[in-house]
């Protein structure tokens, strides 16, 4: 009798042949990079230090594409939204010490978001590791513990032979639901070394998929079924699990109307009848959330934005999918159901039943016209109008990525995607600095289509520097920068809270001047030319900026009573 364990697979003649003749001059830097192929990485993402050169040695015997960026952080960015475009854990290489620590609200961010990065740091000699003080550039007593707190996992090397199995639980932590940073530092002297083990081949990190428990996914679709007034909140677990397809299809068949929250843009349409759009800062959405006798929340642990600044107190039947167990009736009440979004979408579109209501659309209709006609009253013109001619400037189905700005906040609430997956932001975590290198990750994971990012001139001083990445790589982007001579958002809570603002005015440069010394081109527009500018801009092959002097506003909040 043959037992599964009993059963090994036995190598090629030619995988024979490779392992006993590897090639020569390889070190510990090309376990890397071996690994990072075998898994199926393609690009690379970093910024070379001391301790790391083995890694960055490396590759240049590999096929592995390597986009460089100027600061760790932004270079996390690049990471996060690549891996946010392509659904793959995106390799970040950084150095030790301060490198590392540079990335860390980059991963902050993609933790928040679920992005799979995977961040392979160096570290100090092995000799110097243990928590002694033995005066190494770049050394900390414990590097690992600057990371615990805001990655997924964390992976220690410290010998050769334990590269590719390191890479590899780190790759398969990444992509396991919920998607995440991750981890793995590895030693200067293991990269450095010269290795005599064989080429690292395919390997097998596939994640295991989090199936929902079949009795709540029954109860939950006799409840759907059977509620008079149900609901639906869409969050960013819907987009990372490519189950917008199957909400659309639940939705549709409950007749429930579908809000997203800020991080799941797209995963419903916008126009569709039963789509309550993204209006989750306002009252009219949040009391008619509140009425729902049964709310399914997909891929949201309604925090903070999702909740309407937990002002949200829903009175009916909660159900909530959410993949990261944390989360899990952390903010209400709920049947909780610890699985991906779209394994438990496909479990209730099996036994739930059709549910007719043709009151639906007209109640979902209601609500909208009751928003629209409270953001008209507050006389937001230009806001309103400059987000119209950024939707219309931008080809359908281009990503666009937005720091942390007013006309991002604006967009949160308003900007139709239109597509799945193409609207991300910071709002994760809520640093400055990300829109412009996202963008840049987002251009090299998908050349094809122009890639927008917008940034007000405070996040844009966070990442000016990757205008030299940009036009090195020749990446398409169009960096729209809402210039309001400070932190504008900041001014609009300080002015409100203490009756002035402190701190949040700044000098700028010319930005468009600044953009042409980087050789990328920069074009100065206003609100009426900005439509025409902007499609000129995301037309032309390469990098682009486009600056529009311009003092917006928020529209009023409506959790604050």
């Amino acid at each position: 009798m043959t037992h599964d364990h009993d059963l090994v697979l036995r190598p090629s003649a030619a995988q024979t042949e490779a392992a006993l003749n590897p090639p020569p001059g390889r070190n510990g830097g090309d376990l890397v990079v071996e690994t990072l192929s075998g898994l199926g990485a393609t690009t690379v993402f970093g910024l070379p230090g001391q301790h790391a050169l083995g890694m960055f040695d490396a590759l240049r015997r590999s096929s592995l594409r390597y986009i460089g960026l100027r600061v760790e952080n932004n270079a996390g960015f690049a990471a996060d939204a690549y891996g946010r475009i392509t659904g793959e854990a995106a390799p970040l290489l950084l150095s030790t010490g301060p490198g590392a620590l540079t990335s860390l609200a980059a991963l902050q961010e993609a933790r928040a978001a679920s992005a799979p990065v995977l961040a392979i740091s160096s570290q100090v000699p092995t000799a110097g590791l243990g928590g002694g003080r033995h005066g190494y550039l770049h050394e900390l007593p414990d590097q690992q513990a600057s990371f615990r707190g805001v990655v997924k996992s964390v992976h220690t090397v410290r010998t050769q032979s334990q590269i590719p199995s390191a890479i590899a639980a780190a790759w398969e932590s990444a992509l396991t639901a919920p998607h995440g940073p991750v981890w793995v530092e590895i030693p200067q002297d293991v990269l450095l070394a010269e290795t005599h083990l064989p080429q690292v081949t395919a390997m097998d990190a596939t994640p295991e998929d989090l199936v929902p428990r079949p009795e709540l996914t029954a109860l939950a679709a006799h409840l759907l079924s059977s509620a008079a007034r149900p609901a639906i909140i869409a969050g960013g677990g819907v987009v990372r699990s490519d189950a917008s397809g199957k909400l659309k299809s639940l939705a549709e068949r409950l007749n429930a109307p579908v809000v997203t929250t800020f991080g799941g843009k797209g995963a419903f349409p916008w126009t569709h009848p039963l789509s309550l759009q993204s209006w989750l800062e306002d009252r009219h959405t949040t009391d008619f959330l509140e009425d729902a006798d049964v709310l399914l929340v997909v891929g949201s642990g309604l925090g903070e934005l999702s909740s309407n600044y937990h002002t949200f107190k829903p009175r009916g039947r909660v159900i909530q999918i959410e993949a990261d167990l944390g989360k899990l009736e952390s903010n209400h009440p709920a049947l909780g159901i610890h699985a991906d979004a779209r394994l438990a979408l496909s479990a209730l579109l099996e036994t739930v039943g059709e549910r007719p209501d043709p009151s639906a659309a007209e109640r979902v209709s209601a609500v909208l016209a009751r928003v629209a006609e409270r953001i008209a009253a507050q006389e937001l013109i230009l806001e309103q109008d400059v987000l119209a001619s950024v939707r219309r400037a931008l080809p359908a189905g281009s990503p666009s990525f937005w720091d942390m700005t007013i006309l991002a906040y604006w967009a949160w609430s308003a900007f139709d995607p239109r597509g799945k997956n193409t609207m991300h932001s910071a709002q994760g975590a809520g640093g400055l600095g990300y829109g412009f290198p996202a963008a840049l990750g987002a251009a090299a994971a998908d050349p094809t289509r122009p890639v927008l990012a917008v940034s007000g001139d405070g996040g844009a001083l966070y990442s000016i520097a990757e205008l030299a990445t940009a036009r090195q790589y020749g990446l398409n982007v169009t960096w729209l920068i809402v210039d309001d001579g400070g932190y504008g958002i900041l001014r609009e809570y300080m002015t409100d809270a203490f009756g002035q603002a402190t701190a949040t005015e700044l000098a700028r440069p010319d930005y468009v001047a600044l953009a042409e010394s980087f050789g990328v081109p920069g074009v100065l527009t206003t609100p009426g030319t900005l439509e025409e500018d902007l499609t000129r801009a995301l037309a032309a092959p390469g990098p682009s900026v486009v600056v529009l002097p311009a003092l917006l506003r928020m529209f009023e909040p409506t959790h604050l009573g």
